[in-house]
């Protein structure tokens, strides 16, 4: 082989490398990046996921019941919450049903019992074949975590953490009814939640 071509093929690997070299510190140059000072958004995880079952029970704080927090809820503010749930859900009478079933009426109505919704196992399982209602109490444990209150249900929202934002959307899902269902009474005693 000729020492030339051996010259040749070098230079070009030389002036490539140098060429790329180059590009990349005047792409750098130009399309960098101020860090900003604070971020657009905090991505806040979830601490107590990884603590052990006796640091859950220690850490979580008592439930306060539905009949009390109803009391002070805002079906307003409800329903500018409820337009997360619009995506899948129809509140108007008469409305469709989409990847939910239509919610008029949904306070006190038999669970599963939507006509022409196809209800997934568990929820099926759950309503006992539409024995139990959707009470206000079944209601605001569903909205808090639906796989972990009903599970196997097709409900894909992750929940309303928060007991004020739930307690505000059943508010206003009780106005999504020609009669609204009565208030709980705030004195009576917390019905237990129904386990699966």
């Amino acid at each position: 082989m000729n020492s030339s071509y051996v010259n040749m093929g070098v230079g070009a690997l030389l002036a490539t490398l140098f060429v790329l070299k180059s590009v990349s510190l005047v792409s750098g140059g130009i399309f960098s990046s101020e860090v900003p000072e604070k971020p657009g958004f905090a991505i806040v995880a979830d601490e107590t996921a990884s603590a052990g079952a006796g640091d859950k029970a220690a850490a979580a704080a008592p439930e306060t019941p539905v009949a009390q927090l109803l009391q002070k809820a805002d079906a307003k503010v409800g329903e500018t919450i409820f337009k997360k749930c619009q995506a899948c859900h129809d509140g108007t009478k008469g409305g469709p049903n989409k990847v939910g079933p239509g919610l008029w009426g949904v306070v006190d109505r038999p669970v599963g019992s939507h006509e022409g919704f196809a209800y997934s196992a568990g929820m099926k399982d759950f309503s006992k074949g539409s024995s139990e209602k959707w009470s206000y109490d079944h209601l605001f444990h569903f909205l808090a975590a639906p796989k972990k209150f009903v599970p196997g249900t097709a409900m894909g929202f992750a929940g309303l953490p928060k007991e004020d934002d739930r307690a505000n959307v059943i508010a206003y899902l009780r106005t999504l009814a020609d009669t609204p269902v009565a208030l709980p009474d705030p004195n009576a005693a917390p019905a237990a939640p129904a386990t699966n």
